[in-house]
């Protein structure tokens, strides 16, 4: 069991507020500025997601980012792509983040505040995702990276908006804005930047208001689905993923 005095400030790359009802705010940032991933942050996110879902006093969650992007840098310190024990440290981090996310067993709002060009597979484990105009999805990094795109999108994007356009989504790098998004099911409310965090503390503010087991059963409720197909996908697409690294190693002339 976590408690939020323990973990506030336990994470660099992720800034926790809470209000007295329970609302749990986590704003993801690189030295205060908009979140640059990397192996050290798909490290921390881990735990940052357990300690979330391990303390029984968080009511809502809502996951936001910094500045102009939730998510749409990303940069290879900490991360080891290219060696059987480098790439077993991303997979079982991988196989964990998204099953700590589902762990989280409250409601969780998703406040995207610009792109989100990498793990947009976060967003969607989310039960309501708000966007901004500015708001773009894509899966940017792994083909520029020459790898397969295993670590949750590849489960997510065609179970949101449909089989032919989650693998067209994925294969063609599409960009996918904000309003098409809602229309496909991706995105529940698009609102303008300036209003992006007061609409998610109303729409929390309110679900805290429900009696807790009443919150947190229905947030278990709603996301079995999707846990059987993390569970059942996850460590496959990784695997696959890792395979690629290793082809794409081997065509760098680097030691796999």
């Amino acid at each position: 069991m976590s408690r939020f005095n323990d973990y506030q400030n336990a994470y660099p790359n992720a800034r926790l507020t809470r209000s007295p009802e329970g609302v749990l705010e986590i704003t993801l940032h690189t030295d205060g500025g908009k979140l640059v991933f990397n192996g050290h942050t798909h490290e921390q996110f881990v735990d940052l997601f357990h300690d979330v879902g391990s303390d029984p006093d968080n009511r809502v969650v809502i996951l936001t980012g910094t500045g102009d992007a939730f998510m749409d840098a990303i940069s290879p310190e900490g991360f080891d792509f290219f060696t059987p024990r480098g790439y077993d440290k991303i997979y079982r981090e991988g196989k964990k983040v998204l099953m700590n996310i589902l762990d989280i067993e409250v409601p969780l709002i998703a406040a995207l505040n610009g792109p989100v060009l990498l793990h947009s597979e976060y967003a969607l484990l989310a039960d309501i995702v708000l966007a901004t105009p500015e708001t773009v999805f894509q899966d940017k990094p792994h083909f520029d990276f020459g790898i397969v795109p295993g670590d949750g999108v590849n489960l997510l994007w065609p179970e949101v908006i449909g089989s032919v356009r989650g693998r067209y989504f994925i294969l063609t790098r599409q960009q996918l804005d904000a309003h098409t998004a809602k229309e496909w099911g991706a995105v529940n409310e698009v609102v303008s930047a300036d209003c992006l965090l007061a609409r998610a503390h109303e729409i929390a503010d309110e679900l805290a208001k429900l009696p807790p087991l009443t919150g947190r059963y229905t947030r278990i409720a709603l996301t079995q689905k999707l846990r059987r197909i993390v569970e059942e996908g996850a460590g496959y697409g990784l695997a696959l993923e890792g395979i690629s690294a290793a082809e794409v190693a081997r065509s760098m002339n680097r030691p796999a």
